[in-house]
C-alpha cells in the first residue's frame, strides 16, 4: 500500500543563497510598493469621475492598499531576519508531497516519522 506524507524541504543558508533570498525580498517589496503607489493613483483617478460614491470607493482602495502595507512590514521583517542568521543556517522553504510504501510488518512509528531533505544551493544534501 502507498500513503501521501508530507516532507519538509530545508534551505541550508549560504551566501550566495543570502544574497538570492535579499534580492527575493527586495524585489517583492518594491513590485508592492509600486501597486500601493498605482492603487493611489487610481483611487484619485475615480474620486474625479463621480460614477462612484467616494466614500465607498475610498474604503475599498484604503483596504487594498493596508492589505500591500502589511506585507511590505512583513518583508522587512524578514530581511532583518536574513540579516541576523549566520551562514550554515536551515530555513524552512516550504513542504512537499511524497509517496511512502507500506508493507505488513513495518515499524509505523518510523514511517509516519516527519521526513527531511535538506538543499544546499539548490543542489540535495542530505534526507533525513
Amino acid at each position: 500500500m502507498k500513503i501521501l506524507q508530507n516532507i519538509i524541504v530545508n534551505q541550508v543558508l549560504t551566501d550566495s543563497s543570502k544574497n538570492q533570498l535579499l534580492e527575493k525580498y527586495k524585489s517583492k517589496k518594491s513590485q508592492l510598493q509600486k501597486e500601493g503607489d498605482q492603487l493611489r493613483f487610481e483611487l484619485k483617478k475615480l474620486e474625479k469621475t463621480k460614477k462612484f460614491q467616494p466614500a465607498s470607493l475610498r474604503s475599498h482602495f484604503e483596504k487594498e492598499i493596508s492589505v500591500r502595507q502589511e506585507k511590505i512590514k512583513l518583508l522587512d521583517f524578514q530581511i532583518e531576519q536574513l540579516d541576523i542568521l549566520p551562514v550554515g543556517s536551515e530555513l524552512k522553504e516550504k513542504e512537499v508531497q511524497g509517496i511512502v510504501d507500506v508493507e505488513i510488518g513495518d515499524n509505523w512509528d518510523e514511517l509516519i516519522q516527519t521526513k527531511i531533505i535538506v538543499i544546499k544551493d539548490g543542489i540535495v544534501s542530505e534526507i533525513r
